[in-house]
């Protein structure tokens, strides 16, 4: 089943002679419980469309739909709702709330909703991510490793359509790097749940499913590696 459909996507920076064209033309569509990496080299596009696909920013033109429902024909609050219950953002650097602890840093799209937490999904979340016992624990309390569980529970809280990481181990050590990996991809496989990840490292790329390269804005090899 179609859970994402990208169609003639462009993302352009400035005016005229100075304008830069970071997305040119870019169509694809992404399967429910696919995996799906995308690669490219610095200023390659790859993060500014990772940043669409999140409704973080908006293209100059072209669609994106999300389950169907075109993201940008969405109003202010729409947009607001969707990103809180239709997409989970993993960054490089964590972006948790240092003043919140493991359980509220996690739960924090749930309760911005002002909906209940459903708590043994939250209990089944911190198992998963080998969190019990630090669920009072402030983000710097945390490794680095740790605060990455914690970021990857908090975009899986929401059972959201679609986790987007943007160089999820990117700030981490190789054993840090394989247990994020490994997680992420548990979370996959356990949860159906579709996962569209930046990253520079083949050989993280290579675990995904399907690995789509960006060079100057445009989708330049777009292969299935296992289905």
């Amino acid at each position: 089943m179609e859970i994402l459909k990208v169609e003639h996507l462009k993302k352009t920076y400035g005016e005229g002679e100075n304008a830069v064209h970071a997305l040119d033309d870019v169509s694809f569509s992404v399967e429910k419980g696919e995996f799906v990496a995308i690669i490219g080299p610095s200023g390659s596009g790859k993060s500014t469309l990772l940043h669409i696909l999140g409704a973080v920013d908006v293209p100059t033109s072209g669609k994106v739909y999300m389950g169907g429902q075109d993201v940008f024909a969405q109003n202010e609050e729409e947009l607001a709702v969707f990103r809180r219950r239709q997409v989970g953002l993993i960054y490089q650097f964590y972006n948790l709330i240092p003043v919140l602890n493991v359980r509220e840093n996690i739960t924090l799209p749930i309760l911005m909703d002002g909906r209940k937490v459903n708590e043994k999904r939250l209990q089944d979340m911190i198992h998963t991510l080998h969190l019990e016992g630090r669920e009072k624990h402030l983000p710097n309390q945390l490794s680095g490793g740790q605060q990455q569980r914690v970021s990857i529970g908090r975009a899986l809280m929401n059972a959201p359509a679609v986790v987007l990481a943007d160089e999820p181990t990117g700030n981490l050590d190789s054993r840090n790097s394989h247990e994020i990996m490994g997680l992420l991809k548990e979370s996959n496989k356990a949860y159906d749940q579709t996962l569209i990840m930046i990253t520079h490292d083949e050989s993280i790329a290579l675990q995904a499913d399907r690995i789509i390269a960006i060079e100057d804005g445009r989708i330049t090899r777009d292969e299935v590696i296992r289905s």
